[in-house]
């Protein structure tokens, strides 16, 4: 059985044989996904220059992120951070689909569907089928192996990787850049580069369940659900305490309802089956929620209430 050194001499190999476009040609961004995420990868895209192709399946999702989009827009304007020809033109730029093949003169694609890696692998099968073969593959997993999600890609692998934005994605510097086990040197250094072009940091972590922010933040999270659970406070004087005592911007179970406790939940999972410790098992109350379809700020509902706007 071939050593370690073969292995790893096996996929500079493979990664020095992909070389993708150069970012002075990139012109068009592909997001796979309409939700929050997808949405906001979307809109960036289109503030920053770049074409933006939103692409789901489904109509109503996408009729959704337009309306965003535009609400968004039209909010900076009044605000006086955007003038309304910007605005508008950042609008033109966007264009709506339900099928990725109509997306398939793009020269960068970012998936940003859900935290599924069966699913993610699915689509990444129909993504390396449908772009061209010096097209970066970027996934915006939250907590997904890289390496995983491109084994779904065999000889493609070098060319996937991680690009982690955060919610709400206008407004948040950060993005994550993972490289998954065979990701390029230059797959990784063209993702730097888009992602200030976008006007974001990139900060690159490896590729670890969670990475840095949700190994970090996640657990915080699900502690916080035990405090609640346990009587320790109320949910309001949890926050409360973090927002006053820690200078956080948003208390801990306020910002669950905010990411969506569907999502804090998976991702609690994602670190439990990869690492292996019960610590990072979901909270019961936290599972409870999403059982009851109390998932916060989407359902109108979660750990506090939210009124109808």
């Amino acid at each position: 059985m071939p050593g370690p050194a073969f292995v790893s001499a096996s996929l500079r190999d493979v990664g020095c044989c992909y070389i993708p476009r150069p970012m002075s040609t990139v012109k068009t961004i592909a997001v796979i996904g309409a939700g929050t995420m997808g949405s906001g990868i979307a809109l960036t895209a289109a503030q920053s220059g770049f074409n933006a192709i939103q692409i789901d399946v489904s109509q109503p999702a996408l009729d959704k992120a337009k309306a965003g989009h535009a609400k968004s827009l039209a909010r900076l304007v009044e605000k006086g951070k955007m003038q309304q020809d910007a605005a508008d033109a950042a609008l033109k730029r966007i264009c709506y689909v339900t099928s990725m093949t109509d997306a398939k003169s793009a020269d960068w694609v970012v998936e940003a569907a859900t935290e599924n890696v069966e699913l993610k692998k699915k689509i990444f099968k129909e993504m390396q089928a449908t772009f061209c073969a010096d097209v970066v593959l970027a996934t915006n997993t939250s907590s997904i192996s890289i390496t995983d999600i491109a084994s779904a890609v065999g000889k493609d692998a070098p060319r996937v990787i991680g690009m982690h934005f955060f919610n709400p994605v206008p407004i948040m510097k950060l993005v994550e850049v993972i490289k998954g086990i065979a990701t390029s040197e230059e797959t990784t250094q063209r993702t730097i580069e888009l992602s200030k072009a976008m006007g974001k940091t990139p900060v690159p972590a490896n590729d670890r369940a969670g990475f840095v922010s949700n190994r970090v933040l996640m657990p915080m999270i699900n502690e916080a659900f035990y405090a609640w659970m346990e009587g320790v406070a109320k949910p309001e004087d949890i926050d409360q305490i973090m927002l006053l005592g820690c200078n956080f911007p948003m208390g801990p179970l306020r910002l669950a309802d905010f990411i969506g406790l569907d999502v804090c939940h998976d991702i609690m999972m994602v670190l439990y089956r990869e690492l292996g410790n019960p610590k990072f098992f979901p909270c019961p109350m936290l599972r409870q929620l999403v059982q009851a379809g109390r998932l916060g700020d989407k359902t109108g509902r979660g750990v506090y209430e939210y009124p109808a706007k």
